[in-house]
């Protein structure tokens, strides 16, 4: 075993393994390894940038060290993490004799099953790896599966209250243990080890990581208002008499959305005319009243497209090892495109742009881009990239890119694509990710606040819930109509406030292959909640210039708009506990209702001076206080002399 300093990086060799450690960031170290005996360059969605650096050999070990960062690397194989002098992160010994750094088993040809495994510290807390309504924020003690589901994305990265970040470069299925006895990341299927430490306080870190895998764009203005959604608007009529509804109400609509089975056929990515007979006309009258409009698709095709036996004989869908590729079924079995092949994107993107965006439709909705497949073998899915355990997760990336590179061929920088899921990356093409498809229940909502807080520190900035849940909502219960109100709540305060759902109620009188079901409009819950939900959308109206202006600073620095109360006051140790309050923005602190018949709670206030947004009344910071709020009520803070109080009047 011999270790070689070669241009500021350590290499080293012993038999079964080669290892590099480099410098690829703003105190980042990267760490690879592979049992084949060489390391190849699969950066995958990474985008390492230049760094100083300096390394040597001492007595038993390598050392790199880069910014405030440091690892050694000892001879045995193991490997140790420094902060500022502090260690952060170690290997741990699988073997006795302090040996067994690092676990490999061949699976085929050059794809093995990886794992390692790091040395627990009972007072460290994780955060991130996307969002899944697990009920926890705080993820130590978790184990988490990384693969991609409806309502789970899965994002392979976690911020550690020890002041570091660990993002496992690898765009495998696997899982992730944060256990109290171990932290453990394993690769169902890949060609080496290859993670990213990166240092420092969470705004730091959030910096590096959009270093690192892009930056999201300024969202849009018109993006940051109100969006009208159900499942589903059936026709262009129907569409049309919900928005001149709003726009004769004086309801502020920023979107408004068409779901699917809009179309011919699943693949043929067009407006059926026998209920759009004018598309044009349509987007030109919605554009009138100052409303986007965006449209639904799938990544699914059935074999009667007229698009199928083109994408079939040009290896434009996803394959399988085993069985037919048509590996989800809804009205029959349907394929999958494979956007990882840049001439599915190209195909896809124009047949989107010819029948949707030639006709004034201003963004897509891509549903199902997790990919969703029945049942869950990625083993089983050959994609151009590779087999889908090894190159699974990496899916939706290339599907919001589908949209990005057409759009930026056309000119356009007002890119949203709304995706079920994402991966690394995808927040430079514009994706807008949500929570898929949850139930409608208190229970739910509380996990979302939990989720939504983990999402915002993966590096995707822009995120939002179905609000009041998908499916399940009666809209005629006390019980729902209670829930509408404290979601629309939280709503105006997340990054994108979007009402949608399948509520109770379809109507299955008609002949058409997929009903609309129970209405879903603001005007639909009730005479008492409408003038509630009319005020918040007006609220969310004055509150547009400051979401903009945190929108324009999560796209420059990676902070998120919505994000844990720990990204501000690092050192208050109480905020790494508080998962149901955030702050939003530089200035609002939010502390939701999210339980049946729950009029009070309690809030802490970091260190500061805090007005209370119902009152303007002032409270001392670094403390925790019991707050009331009535249905029609909600509970917000802003910091003392922040121009933004002015959004919330007292009556």
């Amino acid at each position: 075993m011999s270790f070689q300093i070669l241009n500021d990086e350590i290499r080293f060799v012993r038999a079964g393994e080669v290892v590099r450690i480099s410098a690829c960031g703003k105190d980042c170290i990267r760490f690879q390894a592979s049992p084949s005996g060489k390391i190849l360059d699969q950066d995958w969605t990474l985008m390492p940038g230049k760094a100083e650096a300096k390394a040597w050999e001492e007595e038993n070990r390598a050392v790199l060290e880069t910014g405030a960062m440091r690892a050694e690397l000892y001879r045995n194989g193991k490997t140790v993490y420094y902060r500022n002098g502090e260690k952060i992160l170690e290997e741990k010994s699988e073997l006795t004799f302090d040996a067994g750094f690092r676990n490999y088993r061949n699976k085929a040809s050059d794809l093995w099953s990886v794992r390692i495994t790091f040395e627990p510290n009972e007072k460290e807390h994780f955060y991130g790896l996307g969002h899944e309504a697990n009920n926890c924020f705080d993820l130590k003690g978790c184990t988490v599966d990384l693969r991609h589901l409806n309502a789970k994305c899965a994002i392979p990265f976690v911020y550690s209250s020890l002041g570091y970040g660990f993002l496992w470069n690898q765009p495998s299925t696997g899982r992730c243990e944060l256990a109290c006895n171990r932290t453990r990341w394993t690769s169902d299927s890949t060609r080496q080890v290859d993670y990213v430490v990166i240092g420092g306080g969470p705004k730091e870190v959030a910096g590096t990581l959009a270093d690192l895998t892009g930056h999201a764009p300024e969202m849009p203005q018109w993006a940051t208002g109100f969006w009208q959604c159900k499942l589903r608007y059936e026709t262009q009529d129907q569409l049309l008499e919900v928005a001149r509804k709003y726009k004769e109400l004086g309801i502020p609509l920023s979107v408004i959305v068409i779901d699917y089975f809009h179309w011919t056929e699943q693949g043929d990515y067009k407006f059926d005319p026998k209920y759009w007979p004018d598309p044009k006309k349509m987007t030109e009258e919605l554009h009138e009243m100052g409303i986007k409009l965006m449209v639904s698709m799938w990544p699914t095709i059935n074999e009667h497209s007229e698009n199928y036996r083109h994408m079939m004989e040009n290896n434009m869908l996803i394959r399988t090892v085993s069985g037919s590729n048509r590996v989800f079924e809804f009205y029959g079995p349907q394929a999958e495109i494979d956007p990882t092949n840049p001439e599915t994107r190209a195909f896809v993107w124009n047949r989107l742009k010819e029948n949707y965006i030639d006709n004034g439709v201003d963004c897509l909705w891509f549903d199902e881009a997790e990919p969703e497949i029945h049942p869950e073998h990625f083993d089983n899915l050959i994609l151009s990239l590779g087999n889908g355990s090894e190159v699974g997760l990496v899916y939706p990336y290339y599907y919001a890119q589908l949209v990005y590179d057409g759009m930026k061929e056309m000119g356009r920088d007002d890119i949203v694509t709304l995706s079920r899921c994402a991966y690394l990356g995808a927040q430079k093409f514009g994706s807008l990710v949500w929570s898929g498809d949850i139930p409608s229940t208190f229970q739910s909502l509380m996990a979302q606040i939990q989720s939504g807080l983990n999402m915002s520190v993966c590096g995707i900035p822009w995120w939002t819930t179905d609000i009041g849940g998908f499916y399940g909502g009666d809209i005629e219960s006390d019980e729902f109509r209670e829930l509408i109100v404290r979601w629309f709540q939280y709503g105006v305060f997340c990054p994108v406030m979007r009402l949608h759902g399948s509520r109770n109620g379809h109507d299955r009188t008609r002949d058409i292959l997929e009903p609309t079901g129970g209405d879903n409009e603001i005007w639909s819950f009730g005479d008492r909640d409408f003038p509630i939900l009319k005020d918040l959308i007006m609220l969310r109206e004055r509150l547009r210039p400051y979401i903009q202006k945190h929108m324009a600073v999560a796209s420059k620095t990676g902070v998120p708009v919505m994000r844990p109360m720990f990204f501000d006051y690092p050192e208050d140790e109480t905020c790494y506990t508080l998962g149901d309050e955030y702050m939003f923005g530089d200035d609002i602190l939010f502390a939701p209702i999210a339980r049946q018949g729950q009029t009070k709670r309690s809030v802490y206030l970091p260190e500061g001076e805090w007005v209370f947004a119902r009152n303007h009344e002032t409270y001392k910071g670094g403390a925790w206080y019991e707050l009331t709020a009535e249905l029609d009520e909600f509970i917000a803070f802003v910091r003392k002399g922040a121009d933004v109080l002015s959004a919330f009047p007292v009556e």
